[in-house]
């Protein structure tokens, strides 16, 4: 009995013995940045027990001295720390470069593009500096597969419309255009400089997160951001060139317009115009040309008389050597 009491009270003192060595480690777990990284895993390193970091980073384990934590968390490399004298640690981890590799938008985050089973392409914002387009949409003519860039018309200006995947319907026909979360018409008012990258998602496994909105695809544009605890950045991005037209059109002139129209109403079994009369008819005139006045009519047919050939308006509305600028500033 007393060697039973003996071996009891033996075990009582090893286990307070045991249980005054395990302290409460607090710390934090950062980012190469500084940044906090919330749900990171500290588990001692041959047992079972572990803890998450909460929102703000931090942590609360019961450790011994000489116990090795092993912190991990997804996308950076795991570290371990050996529990010494201090009761508060604090780890950084860094990033695991081969882990991050090929990531691509979908939805509202991201993934790697070995996960990814739908058709997504992605342009980056060095590739769009380097072929220096007018707008956001041009980046992507002839840079990525399925996607056609065209404009709407041919007027200074005009807007371009992006058909992925041919034409799905003959309705409205336009993909969904996403840029830092937020769905807008189009993308035309954003600067090439300022997008950090673009990446498309062609089918419906890739875009289902859209629901039928995104039926015609999905174009996602990031921004590019500042970032804390990093220098402010200034660049200044700015280029000159010349526009000519490559094939001019060469339009009839007054007297070619003439015959035409005359040739026109004889095949509808009528006879050709009077422009003689046309042109002194004051009524005529008001109707179809007003402001033009009888005596600049009369004008006119002189002059028609003595082989005018009227105005070249192609000619008048453009110029050769048109210059071509752009200034960019940018503050990050």
């Amino acid at each position: 009995m007393k060697i039973k009491n003996y071996l009891v009270m033996l075990c009582l003192m090893v286990t307070s013995i045991a249980l005054a060595q395990t302290e409460a480690i607090t710390g934090t777990v950062v980012d190469e940045n500084g940044l906090p990284l919330p749900g990171a895993n500290i588990l001692i390193q041959g047992t079972s027990t572990g803890t998450l970091t909460d929102f703000d980073g931090n942590f609360t384990i019961e450790a011994a001295r000489g116990d090795v934590l092993v912190i991990s968390f997804l996308g950076y490399e795991p570290q371990e720390v050996v529990v010494g004298d201090a009761n508060q640690i604090e780890i950084t981890l860094t990033p695991d470069a081969a882990s991050l590799d090929e990531v691509v938008v979908v939805g509202y985050g991201t993934q790697k593009s070995a996960l990814v089973t739908g058709a997504t392409s992605n342009v980056a914002g060095e590739d769009i500096a380097a072929l220096n387009p007018g707008t956001a949409m041009e980046a992507l003519q002839g840079v990525v597969a399925g996607v056609s860039v065209t404009r709407n018309s041919g007027a200074p200006g005009a807007g371009t419309r992006i058909t992925i995947r041919g034409l799905g319907t003959i309705g409205n026909s336009n993909p969904l255009y996403i840029v830092d979360g937020v769905a807008v018409g189009n993308i035309d008012y954003l600067n090439p400089s300022d997008i950090e990258s673009i990446n498309v998602l062609k089918d419906a496994a890739s875009a289902a997160i859209y629901g039928s909105r995104a039926a015609n695809g999905v174009v996602l544009v990031t921004t590019v951001k500042g970032r804390q605890n990093r220098p402010a950045q200034i660049s200044y991005d700015t280029y000159y060139g010349i526009q000519n037209i490559y094939k001019n059109l060469d339009p009839l002139n007054a007297q070619e317009y003439m015959y035409i129209m005359d040739e026109g109403r004889v095949n509808d079994g009528l006879a050709p115009n009077n422009w003689q009369a046309m042109l002194s008819n004051n009524s005529w005139l008001e109707q179809n040309y007003p402001g033009l006045g009888t005596q600049l009519g009369e004008e006119i047919w002189t002059n028609l008389q003595n082989g005018w050939e009227g105005t070249n308006w192609i000619n008048e509305m453009t110029q050769e050597d048109a210059p071509m600028r752009s200034h960019s500033i940018n503050i990050t």
